[in-house]
């Protein structure tokens, strides 16, 4: 479980976080959502590590992250994996080699060992015959699933996703999502994934908090989200016609 107590993040005297307290469980698919600018890519870079909060405590399962030294840190993020939006695959790798990069960098297994462990995430991710191709010669979409393959090579405790869909058209987003939410289940996984998609939202979305302005404004799950009175939170999901007539028939569903 990753836990925030009253998280402040501030950037030249102005306040981009604002006591955000929030908890994510493990096994679950929890997701930051809001608009551009609304603060959820600061926090998720406050939760990585990749920026200090002013003040606040974050928890790793009881553990206050920004008490710990640096080789405490260092340790710590060994049990994260990370998914970036752009894949961030290493091109003049193959796709084998990019899955066994963090192997190769914390692993102390031999390198049959390391290859093996490699071979079974791209397995775990239907990508068997994949791993003599380089990232040029195969699609986006099974770019993000060599990318989840090497953000598990190492068993991480918790899973980080940048918008993991970006780019990806609406049936590939759907195996991306598909796949995260049952890695997540199979490794009991603290799960964060910062997102803009909807589908995704409706698709996976068991804990969910809204930043709004550098606070959270609401969480709740999937299912929550169709009676929700939060008028900033409304706005954000239901702003296409196609979301607004989802909700007036789970309302009507619940109504009756």
């Amino acid at each position: 479980m990753i836990e925030l107590k009253r998280l402040y993040k501030s950037f030249d005297g102005k306040n981009v976080l604002t006591d955000i307290s929030a908890s994510f469980e493990n096994g679950k698919t929890n997701l930051i959502i809001g608009q551009s600018g609304s603060g959820k890519t600061v926090l998720m870079k406050c939760i990585v590590g990749l920026l200090t909060p002013e003040e606040g405590e974050l928890l790793y399962d009881g553990r206050d992250f920004l008490a710990m030294n640096k080789d405490e840190k260092k340790a710590l993020r060994r049990e994260m994996g990370m998914i970036f939006q752009s894949a961030a695959l290493f091109d003049s790798m193959t796709v084998l080699e990019n899955v066994m990069f963090p192997l190769n960098m914390f692993s102390n297994d031999t390198l049959r060992d390391r290859t093996r462990r490699a071979q079974f995430c791209l397995d775990r991710v239907n990508l068997s015959d994949a791993g003599g191709k380089y990232p040029g010669e195969i699609s986006g979409g099974m770019q993000k699933r060599v990318a989840i393959a090497r953000a598990i090579a190492l068993n991480p405790q918790y899973l980080f996703c940048d918008e993991p869909n970006s780019g990806l058209d609406p049936k590939t987003s759907l195996v991306i999502d598909d796949l995260i939410h049952d890695i997540t289940r199979e490794y009991n996984m603290t799960t964060l994934i910062n997102t803009h998609d909807m589908n995704s939202v409706m698709g996976i979305g068991e804990k969910i908090i809204f930043i709004h302005q550098g606070r959270k404004a609401w969480e709740g799950s999937k299912e929550d989200i169709f009676t929700s009175t939060n008028k900033e939170l409304n706005a954000f999901i239901f702003a296409s016609d196609l979301f607004k007539k989802v909700k007036e028939v789970e309302v009507r569903n619940l109504e009756g």
